[in-house]
């Protein structure tokens, strides 16, 4: 796995990240009952050969102008060797359930502050993970889909320019989709029941390299 014996990982984001943590600072078992949680209880239970130190600073409703209003103190001030990151829902959501709201977050506004968080923040790291927002809804022609592939784009672009690790975590609902109606995880279609939470940290984890077989011979 990717991530080192003794390394701190923090998440950072939105509601899908924060899951009810505690705060300041989600930890242990303040993680709350989201992927966060399950990419906690995971590593302990997959990769015996690394201790991983799981914290959280998500924070519901934030846009990426939020993120970058507490950078400070939830990222930087932590210090942690891993960092991921999952935002962008609300930037997209908030063009549709107000349309009226005068400070909307263009795709250009969200590549432009996105990156200035990564230039200052990934020297610091050994890592970096990049998730791209998603849409819990197979039709890319819908409006609100449509729209979320646009910043999940943006996602795919940073996650190359600062060479980081990229979790597409919209593929991987869309793989489910194929089979399944979105109504089986969630009614609004961004915030998931229990199993797509578990898509979300099984794809997370899966990019950073854990070994799911080796769990049969542990």
């Amino acid at each position: 796995m990717k991530i080192g014996d003794g390394q701190t990982f923090l998440l950072t984001g939105d509601s899908i990240t924060d899951g009810g943590r505690e705060r300041p600072v989600g930890r242990r078992n303040g993680l709350g009952s989201g992927y966060t949680a399950m990419v906690d209880a995971l590593l302990a239970a997959c990769c015996l050969e690394a201790r991983v130190r799981v914290l959280s600073t998500g924070i519901g409703g934030n846009r990426v102008t939020d993120l970058e209003d507490r950078w400070q103190t939830d990222v930087l001030d932590l210090a942690p060797d891993w960092l991921s990151i999952l935002i962008g829902i609300n930037d997209v959501w908030r063009h549709f359930d107000n349309l009226v709201k005068p400070d909307q977050i263009s795709v250009t506004q969200f590549e432009d502050t996105y990156r200035r968080l990564l230039q200052k923040t990934r020297p610091r790291l050994k890592g970096l993970v990049l998730m791209t927002p998603y849409f819990i809804e197979p039709n890319r022609n819908d409006p609100m889909r449509a729209k979320m592939d646009e910043y999940g784009a943006v996602v795919r672009k940073l996650a190359s320019e600062f060479d980081a690790v990229f979790v597409d975590v919209q593929a991987a609902f869309d793989r489910y989709l194929r089979h399944h109606p979105s109504q089986s995880l969630c009614g609004d279609r961004i915030h998931p029941n229990g199993p797509g939470h578990m898509i979300i940290a099984t794809t997370l984890l899966t990019a950073l390299g854990v070994n799911w077989a080796a769990l049969k011979n542990a």
